[in-house]
């Protein structure tokens, strides 16, 4: 994350056993391994919420694009009124009975 050297962190070390002292150092290490945690802690919380903010941020786009392409395939494709009759396939009829014409004045013609 720091991207720090072994010299570097070999000279920290010194300079911390020198300024602190062989005695208190593990101590002093342990505090600072508390708020390495800490910081950690925090930045994963900071991370899931960015994250989440993404995810609901990349949905709502997909949402969006979802509705405007089926009202774009609505459009193309309107429905049919009679398609929600049962069993009233326009494909299956043939030929149908006019709704003026009685059927006897078919029947005769035919």
């Amino acid at each position: 994350m720091f991207d720090i050297a072994s010299s570097e962190l070999l000279l920290v070390v010194l300079v911390a056993l020198l300024v602190i002292g062989p005695k208190d150092l593990p101590k002093a290490l342990r505090v600072v391994g508390k708020w390495v945690g800490k910081a950690r802690g925090v930045v994963a919380h900071f991370r899931s919420g960015f994250d989440e903010m993404v995810r609901q941020s990349e949905l709502e786009e997909l949402e969006k694009k979802w509705k405007a392409e089926n009202e774009r395939i609505m459009r193309a494709h309107p429905a049919d009124p009679r398609a929600d009759v049962v069993g009233d396939d326009p494909d299956t009829h043939i030929a149908e009975t006019p709704v003026d014409t009685p059927p006897t004045e078919t029947a005769a013609k035919t």
